[in-house]
């Protein structure tokens, strides 16, 4: 069982980060296009950087069509 959080997708974005916002929410920048699950994969992998994972412990919960996605680490 892993941890569970809440994430704002920002695509078409300048610049690849994670903003912080409390324990359990964070904003997600991403440089890809929400089009064919490219910023789905962007945001797996910026995940897996901060939490310093492998993508594949990064789960997409819901929301995988919409900015507001709820997303499971697994340790």
């Amino acid at each position: 069982m892993g941890v569970k959080i809440n994430v704002k997708a920002k695509p078409n974005s300048k610049h690849e980060k994670v903003e912080k916002v409390d324990e359990q929410n964070y904003i997600v920048s991403v440089k890809e296009p929400p089009e064919k699950g490219k910023a789905n994969n962007a945001i797996k992998n910026t995940l897996a950087v901060y939490f310093k994972t492998g993508s594949s412990n990064i789960k997409i919960i819901s929301g995988y069509t919409s900015r507001n996605k709820i997303i499971e680490i697994l340790s």
